[in-house]
């Protein structure tokens, strides 16, 4: 059924992407901000509390909620999966933003490229190279194609009904919301890298796998503790070798933060938007695939 649920919610979400998000993500940011005022004492203890207040009720509502809709119709129970990895996942999330700075690269209009890149990333516009705002554009889609969906699918798959969705979307909320709040922050951050851990392999390995697989696991082993954040790096560096790209490096702009190299080859330009579509969408396919394989697998076993 988890199949079947995930492949309709790519397939809804294609056909009637959900709408402005901001009100979704104000809810989710009034929430936090609460939290935080109520339990920041600049206390680590403080913080796992009111993590676990942000995070456990909707874990365990999901998984019950689940649990009885399942008992009364299987059917029911699927349309609940697909209703929350509709709000969950998908690539609808990220590439109005992608797709929009494509085609102001592909017209000539480097001034729009330049806002449309400075808005996704929530910095103030800045005079980048064409050659940057691709690197920042493909840096930016690949991480979100690996926290809006590739590690949305692995939580869903590997926890009941949709309980591993939540746990991992909350999860990459609060811990980039709190991740900057001192003590009252750190687990937030530690429980966000214990689930990035085994996420962020797969979605590499599964770039690897629809890529240059040599250079990607090259780059993945020699480059991503590199990167500021090794769990990032991960990603970036097996999405780089794969498409034969490099990433990362300094910006004419500089920003102070540590932007190393990754990846091997040419530099990134224009095609490289166009392959970064296609090494996302090329391993969507094989993780849906696996996916229907192990429940072939598991129905005749």
């Amino acid at each position: 059924m988890s199949v079947i649920a995930i492949i309709a919610a790519l397939v809804l979400e294609q056909w009637r992407p959900l709408g402005d998000r901001k009100v979704y993500f104000a809810v989710l940011s009034g929430a936090a901000d609460r939290l935080e005022r109520a339990f920041n004492a600049e206390q680590g203890g403080h913080g796992l509390i009111a993590w676990l207040v942000a995070v456990l009720p909707a874990v365990v509502a999901a998984f019950a909620l689940h649990a009885l809709l399942r008992a009364a119709s299987p059917l029911l129970a699927l349309l609940f999966d697909v209703a929350v990895l509709y709000l969950t996942l998908g690539f609808r999330q990220f590439s109005h933003s992608f797709s929009a700075i494509q085609s102001a690269l592909k017209a000539g209009e480097l001034d729009r490229a330049r806002e449309l890149i400075a808005d996704w990333r929530g910095e103030p516009v800045a005079p980048r190279t064409r050659e940057e705002i691709v690197r920042l554009s493909v840096e930016e889609a690949l991480l979100a194609s690996h926290r809006h969906v590739f590690g949305v699918l692995l939580w869903y798959v590997l926890l009941p009904g949709p309980s591993g969705a939540i746990l991992y979307r909350l999860a990459v909320f609060l811990g980039r919301r709190w991740g900057g709040l001192g003590a009252f922050g750190e687990f937030a951050q530690r429980a966000l890298f214990v689930l990035e851990w085994p996420a962020v392999r797969l979605t590499a390995a599964a770039f690897a796998v629809v890529g240059d697989f040599e250079d990607a696991v090259y780059c993945w082993r020699s480059q991503a503790r590199t990167w500021p954040d090794p769990s990032a790096g991960v990603v970036l560096a097996a999405g780089a070798g794969a498409m034969g790209v490099r990433l990362g490096m300094p910006l004419a702009a500089d920003d102070g933060q540590a932007r190393p190299e990754l990846g091997v080859g040419e530099d990134a330009d224009v095609p490289a938007l166009d392959a970064t579509v296609g090494l996302l969408w090329r391993a969507l396919v094989v993780w849906v695939f696996v996916l229907i394989l192990l429940s072939a697998g598991r129905l005749l076993g």
